[in-house]
């Protein structure tokens, strides 16, 4: 595997990450209230530790994007 391939695969999987996380988010905005009824049927949950939740989710998922796709294909592009 060519260093050149695994930065074209570092990079797609990082904007198909950030797609993942721009759909969670919309779905979030959008559709609050609907999703806090859904998780309310399984978890006893207030508004604020539902949302706390997910931006704590989203951000973890950000981060992750970040050290796992986003500083490898950095240091490949510095490297070649």
């Amino acid at each position: 595997m060519s260093i050149e391939f695994t930065r074209h695969v570092l990079l797609w999987s990082a904007v198909l990450n950030y797609g993942i996380l721009l759909v969670w988010f919309l779905v979030f905005v959008v559709m609050h209230d609907s999703l806090r009824h859904l998780h309310g049927r399984w978890f006893r949950l207030s508004d604020g530790q539902f949302d706390a939740l997910h931006y704590g989710g989203m951000a973890v998922y950000k981060i992750g994007v970040l050290l796992l796709n986003l500083a490898p294909w950095l240091a490949l592009s510095i490297l070649g």
